[in-house]
């Protein structure tokens, strides 16, 4: 139950950080119609860097840690440009109820993904 709580918290803390403060001006990039790849790709590249880091510390399986920071790295990446492309949910302003229920979707979508690779790491074997 203490690994349970510590990956939680661990992972709330990731995805803040690497969200948030560790979300450079390039990266936000990623809100781009053109040229929005690399920005992107960068930004869930940090993500991809934690969980690697978090599932290696906790399992010391080199190739669990891989395989699921590649699941993190595509959701995170997919969900992102689905949220901040002008043709999809990024064509919504903060003063749309649907941008919010975007936001929403978006944090959903990261928070379960981040469930899914706490499962693998403390299933039984």
């Amino acid at each position: 139950m203490l690994t349970l709580f510590v990956l939680l918290v661990l992972y709330q803390v990731k995805h803040f950080v690497a969200d948030y403060p560790l979300q450079g001006v390039y990266m936000l990039g990623k809100f781009k119609k053109k040229g929005w790849v690399l920005p992107l790709a960068a930004h869930c590249g940090v993500h991809v860097l934690f969980t690697f880091a978090i599932v290696l510390s906790f399992t010391l399986d080199v190739q669990l840690a891989i395989y699921l920071s590649i699941f993190d790295f595509v959701v995170h990446f997919s969900m992102d440009r689905i949220k901040a492309s002008p043709n999809l949910l990024g064509k919504y302003d903060k003063t749309n109820k649907k941008f919010w229920w975007a936001l929403g979707l978006d944090q959903m979508v990261h928070h379960l993904t981040h469930y899914i690779i706490i499962f693998f790491i403390i299933k039984p074997l």
